[in-house]
């Protein structure tokens, strides 16, 4: 397990240290949002205002003050070909509606870029780190994915998922699916089959920009609240995605 952790704490970047022990929650989560220049300055600016909204929402309060501890610990970060570091939002707790409107300030308050390429596996090894290097104890730990394409960029991304997983992190997803998706069989499949993974895993498609915010905060629920959605359906005898699929498109069009 410790050989696990260090690699992953070698993939990442910096990562916060660890404070003094921040006490039981009921689940660490790390959200972790894409914002490669496959998506434009508006569908950027729609993803920033879903989370605030959902973060603000009171059925994701209701969700956090439910809980067999009543308090989470939250922390943020934006990525694309790297984990961009003035992004990062540091742990906090989470166990009042003013908590919760607080964090959501310090979102909103950051300024919107994007960035070259798509570094799945750094976001995944990035949220595993600073799950691992916070100081609080989560009955749950999770880190939240969200994206609009395949990794192209770093690590392939099954192994960095494989070992977030080995280290007791469960990995969700929420896939933009707002243009014609590249991996074959759509954006879901691709997240299902190469970046979820854990107990009680899954991931949600968003296929029209509007219906973002309503999606996050369904996640966001799903995740506090330790439920599981509907499972995501494969089709019987449909193969199995290609998880190297992002690099070889990358590597094809370099090659043009």
């Amino acid at each position: 397990m410790l050989e696990i952790l260090a690699v992953l704490l070698s993939m990442s970047g910096p990562t916060p240290v660890a404070a003094q022990p921040g006490g039981e929650v009921d689940v660490k989560l790390v959200l972790a949002v894409d914002t490669s220049r496959s998506m434009d300055q508006e569908e950027v600016r729609i993803q920033r205002e879903g989370y605030v909204e959902a973060l603000r929402h009171r059925e994701f309060i209701d969700a956090v003050t439910a809980g067999l501890n009543g308090r989470i610990a939250i922390s943020y970060f934006e990525w694309a070909g790297y984990v961009v570091p003035e992004s990062v939002i540091d742990w906090q707790l989470i166990a009042t509606e003013q908590d919760a409107i607080d964090f959501a300030a310090k979102l909103e308050q950051r300024p919107i870029t994007t960035q070259r390429r798509t570094s799945i596996s750094t976001a995944i090894a990035q949220g595993a780190a600073m799950i691992v290097s916070s100081p609080y104890s989560g009955q749950r730990q999770v880190v939240d994915v969200s994206g609009d394409g395949a990794n192209n960029s770093g690590n392939p991304v099954a192994p960095t998922r494989d070992m977030a997983v080995e280290a007791g992190v469960v990995i969700n997803g929420l896939a933009l699916m707002l243009r014609p998706s590249s991996p074959p069989g759509g954006l879901d499949k691709y997240y299902a089959d190469c970046v979820i993974g854990g107990p009680g895993s899954f991931v949600l498609p968003v296929y029209k920009i509007e219906d973002f915010a309503t999606a996050v905060r369904r996640k966001l629920v799903l995740e506090v609240s330790g439920l599981d959605p509907a499972p995501f359906h494969r089709i019987a005898g449909q193969p199995k995605t290609d998880c190297m699929i992002g690099e070889r498109q990358w590597q094809d069009m370099i090659d043009r």
